[in-house]
């Protein structure tokens, strides 16, 4: 049977009501402290629900982890209850979350750190972007890099926000290790100039994704983790890796050993072109044991081509969610696609977040009318 968007599918050890997955989507909606906006993030999620797998937004699993203001956490017990209600929502709706843990390594800035810290990172380069601050936009500094003997205690911080994610009562985790994060910045040649086991020949620069995805793993469970990888997105200033097809090739073999449920990858450059840059995206997929998750780009029309050729297995849509809260609906009758408030996307509360209208019966009538 050629794979539908619409199919059932089991991924791991949940059944899926369909391959459509919510791309992760900071919304700087939370607490000074981390804590989810319990009520207001139950609602956005319900209401998406009906996607086949939410990725619920980068979560920072530690003070330290922090780049964004008012993003959330998953380390501390008040996080851990503030998410409770969240998962259970979901659940109630007969949907499937997963949390993304997040380490923006150097994407931060020292008022966004515990007593005003450097953030952290491989090697001391400053990206050349802005951090998003309590009091605005400020430049990114120069990053303090990681001593060799910190690094445990930053795998066990991971390994400590999936403990948190299960007690919050998610099913599962996404590591982030994408988008020119911390764990991007330990793999790409560009931004990890370490000379200890942590950096120089690949299977170093590769080492701390495999040590975190081994933590993470055994509090989990490999069929309940997942993660995001980019390979060739130039998304917050960090260079290319000189040989990608290498470095994610080799990264990706390496992962099997732990059993993950999934790769989620963004194809071409994070929201912009999907073939800015050649890479081969089916080698990945050939190479991986588990489920492929396409991401970037993606309408109806794509997203059923490319799981009708076996190039995916499911796919994930990002900023169509934001909008659509009836996505899923949406796609399958080939109804219009609201376009999202751009002054809303980040901050604020109910607005532009968790009231954006599912289709009135007359509009979706209309939709159902317009032959395919």
């Amino acid at each position: 049977m050629t794979p539908d968007l619409f199919q059932p599918v089991r991924l791991g050890r949940y059944e899926l009501a369909n391959r459509i997955v919510m791309a992760p989507l900071t919304r700087s909606r939370s607490r000074s402290d981390g804590v989810p906006h319990s009520s207001l993030a139950a609602a956005y999620y319900q209401q998406r629900a009906t996607a086949g797998l939410i990725v619920a937004e980068g979560t920072n699993i530690s003070a330290q982890a922090r780049g964004y203001a008012f993003t959330p956490g998953i380390y501390t017990k008040e996080q851990i209850e503030g998410w409770q209600p969240v998962t259970e929502a979901v659940h109630e709706k007969g949907g499937r979350i997963f949390v993304q843990l997040w380490h923006v390594g150097r994407i931060s800035h020292p008022s966004l750190q515990p007593d005003g810290a450097l953030p952290v990172a491989p090697s001391p380069l400053r990206p050349d972007v802005q951090a998003f601050t309590e009091t605005g936009f400020q430049p990114c500094v120069t990053p303090r890099p990681l001593e060799t003997d910190e690094i445990p205690g930053l795998i066990e911080d991971y390994r400590h926000a999936a403990h948190s994610a299960l007690a919050a009562g998610f099913d599962g985790v996404e590591i982030h290790a994408a988008n020119g994060y911390l764990i991007e910045q330990f793999l790409r040649d560009s931004t990890n100039l370490r000379n200890d086991i942590y950096g120089g020949a690949l299977h170093n620069r590769v080492r701390l994704l495999l040590e975190v995805t081994e933590a993470v793993s055994r509090e989990c469970g490999g069929d309940r983790v997942g993660i995001r990888l980019s390979p060739v997105s130039p998304v917050n200033d960090i260079g290319p890796d000189h040989d990608p097809a290498a470095t994610y090739g080799y990264a990706v073999e390496q992962l099997n050993a732990f059993g993950p449920a999934y790769i989620h990858v963004i194809e071409g450059a994070t929201q912009g072109p999907r073939d800015a840059v050649p890479f081969d995206y089916e080698a990945l997929r050939r190479s991986f044991k588990g489920f492929y998750i396409a991401n970037n780009g993606y309408d109806r029309a794509l997203a059923q081509q490319t799981l009708a050729l076996g190039h995916a297995d499911l796919i994930a849509f990002g900023r169509a969610f934001i909008a659509n809260p009836d996505l899923v609906e949406r796609l399958r009758i080939g109804a219009r696609l609201a376009a999202p408030q751009r002054e809303t996307l980040y901050g604020g509360g109910r607005e532009g977040y968790s009231d954006y209208p599912a289709l009135t019966p007359a509009e979706r009538a209309e939709a159902q009318s317009v032959p395919a």
